[in-house]
């Protein structure tokens, strides 16, 4: 027991030091490069509820940033503690090296998964806080890395997309976004009439405080789009700042609504003729409208 406690006395007092300071050293290390990316992301943050598209890529690639770094001092402390203890690095580094490409033959679709999430990194094509359409799924993108893509739906479900299934991939808040609207008016009512109170309604809209800084150009009617079963259909759309399209799109609906009553304008909805047997109907007399 004397000769064991004395090697370990001996082996704490050559090593224990040099132990000690790489785990201190990689603490520190992890500690000054996640403060270094929390000022540089409260750097670029700018005062709203949207957020810059600066904001938006600094945050994405920092969370990329982040795990690279850690994964790369937690791998350099550990090799120097092995080497400390007295395990020779240089066959583990061949063996991981002969390990990494049986792996790779074995793992295409993981592969894959991390080079076509680098590209989508490379190319900025998502970015954390965008609304996306990908894989078949839409939703708020909470986190983009080399593998998956996390999506948040509006039901607050989290999707994790593999970024080897993106194919296509749908941006809905890129720099600007458009709300897309589509209204309806009976065939009874003066087209003309109607774009005059919807662009008054727009032009309202556009000059209140709580939705001027969210509206990057005024209300434009395309015009009538189509005519449906019971209803002329007009389009038109506002360019709005990313991710409120559809704030400025339900505010405007219900501006709308309102103004339609106050001047009289009929909203259709669908008709149905109901006749009931033995009521004393024939082919001369056809039954009544009732709505549905």
């Amino acid at each position: 027991m004397k000769r064991l406690l004395d090697i370990m006395i001996d082996w704490l007092l050559r090593h224990g030091v040099i132990v000690v300071l790489i785990v201190l050293g990689a603490w520190i290390a992890l500690a000054v490069i996640g403060f270094a990316i929390r000022k540089f992301e409260q750097r670029l943050k700018q005062d709203g509820d949207v957020p810059s598209e600066r904001e938006k890529r600094a945050k994405t690639l920092s969370g990329i940033i982040h795990a690279s770094v850690t994964v790369f001092i937690y791998g350099a402390a550990g090799m120097m503690l092995l080497n400390e203890c007295g395990v020779s690095i240089g066959p583990l580094l061949a063996g991981a090296g002969i390990a990494s490409i049986a792996i790779g033959f074995g793992a295409q679709t993981l592969v894959k998964d991390v080079i076509s999430g680098f590209f989508i990194l490379m190319e900025n094509q998502i970015r954390v806080g965008d609304v996306v359409n990908i894989a078949g799924t839409g939703g708020l993108v909470e986190s983009v890395n080399l593998r998956t893509t996390r999506l948040r739906d509006l039901e607050g479900r989290v999707h994790i997309v593999p970024n080897g299934l993106i194919e296509v991939a749908t941006n809905c808040t890129k720099d600007w976004s458009r709300a897309l609207l589509e209204i309806g008016v009976a065939y009874k009512e003066d087209v003309d009439r109607v774009i005059q109170v919807l662009q008054h309604v727009g032009n309202a809209l556009v000059k209140d405080p709580a939705f001027s800084s969210l509206i990057l150009e005024p209300l434009t009617i395309l015009g009538v789009d189509s005519f449906g079963d019971s209803s002329v259909n007009i389009r038109m759309y506002f360019k709005t700042v990313p991710i409120k399209q559809w704030d400025v799109a339900r505010e405007f609906r219900k501006r709308v609504k309102k103004a339609f009553d106050e001047q009289g304008i009929e909203i259709p909805f669908p008709h149905r003729t109901i006749c009931l047997a033995g009521d004393g109907h024939t082919d001369k007399q056809p039954c009544a409208p009732t709505g549905s």
